[in-house]
């Protein structure tokens, strides 16, 4: 039997659900209806990490798990391989199904393992923080750093489910929940201008205690990525919409530890919006708007790196392809453009 016990005030959420492709679903409410319904009846074996387990131990403790190390520096194929190693000591075999506890490196982690072990097990996961569920555990995309360059091995396999429960957002410290508001800005300006106006009138004082209000915007982000990945899973055409600012986020993840990945993709939006309107693809208006909003959520537009260093980290982005990359510019709020442009020249831009 499954209980869910939480130290935090659990507020009632209704469960809302998208579908991603034939095969996946995000479910949008409480982990403590939801998981005992969508859980098969055979061998589970968790992978979390040391917070979870400290916070939210009872949804690990029914199971065997395997805990790894908190923070980017835990992503990586030694990791994977330690992962490797556990899952054949506890006799884990083709009918296991892996549960990812936790946030976007956990599920990044969960998911590579669950798709490469024994040539791939069926998997889900519980979306512990913002960032992952309205990014990292949706759409299928499973990978680990090399090198210190971002997701450069990974697979595309899609969850069985996701479970994004609003509540276990509470306890998230509160840069770590402004983290993943980058994201939400993101899904706003690629395809849901209505998103953005909900971010432009939201406190953000009480955002993170705002169950219904923040249910509302998880989902709706949410959807945006669904409807993308729907229509190119493995990132041919429209997927790389979902990258808008990020490859200079990257860069400077890359250049610098002293960012988080929001705070980097906030500052990734700010220079692409910057450089948009430069180039004369986006009105001052909007981009006006843009920064104002990260701004009021507190982001820095400034790299905390010189420039001459991402650039040299930008033509090792994956995104890159040859002496071309592949660059997301907005063009207006809820509509986004992707351009292939020589490297040389978007180096110029930045």
């Amino acid at each position: 039997m499954f209980y869910f016990c939480s130290p935090i005030q659990y507020n009632k959420v209704m469960d809302l659900s998208i579908k991603v492709k034939d095969y996946s679903e995000v479910y949008v409410g409480s982990v403590a209806e939801l998981l005992p319904r969508l859980l098969p009846e055979r061998r589970i074996i968790v992978i979390s990490d040391t917070n979870i387990d400290r916070y939210y131990h009872s949804l690990l403790e029914s199971f065997d798990h395997i805990l790894i190390g908190l923070g980017e520096s835990s992503k990586t194929l030694l990791t994977i391989d330690n992962i490797y190693r556990r899952l054949i000591e506890l006799g884990a075999d083709r009918s296991t199904f892996i549960l990812g506890i936790g946030g976007g490196i956990v599920t990044d982690i969960a998911g590579f393992a669950a798709a490469t072990y024994m040539r791939g097990l069926e998997f889900g996961f519980i979306s512990t923080t913002l960032l992952g569920q309205v990014d990292a555990s949706v759409g299928g995309k499973n990978g680990v750093n090399v090198d210190g360059y971002k997701n450069m091995v990974g697979t595309f396999r899609q969850p069985r489910f996701v479970i994004c429960d609003v509540n276990l957002l509470r306890t998230l410290p509160v840069r770590e929940f402004r983290s993943g508001l980058a994201e939400v800005v993101k899904s706003g300006i690629i395809a849901d201008k209505e998103l953005f106006e909900m971010l432009e009138k939201a406190d953000f004082t009480t955002l993170q205690r705002d169950t219904a209000l923040l249910q509302q915007i998880v989902y709706r982000a949410i959807s945006v990525k669904a409807s993308i990945v729907e229509r190119d899973e493995c990132e041919a055409g429209d997927r790389r919409l979902l990258n808008l600012g990020h490859t200079l986020a990257h860069a400077i993840e890359k250049s610098s530890s002293k960012m988080n990945h929001g705070e980097a993709v906030a500052v990734g939006l700010s220079l692409i919006s910057d450089i948009a309107v430069k180039g004369g693809l986006l009105a001052q208006g909007d981009n006006e708007r843009i920064q104002n909003l990260l701004q009021r959520m507190g982001f820095s537009s400034e790299p905390p790196v010189a420039k001459s260093q991402m650039l040299k980290a930008i033509a090792k982005d994956k995104k890159a392809e040859g002496d071309a990359i592949y660059v997301v510019f907005p063009k207006a709020l809820g509509e986004c453009v992707v351009e292939r442009l020589p490297l040389a020249e978007f180096k110029t831009l930045v």
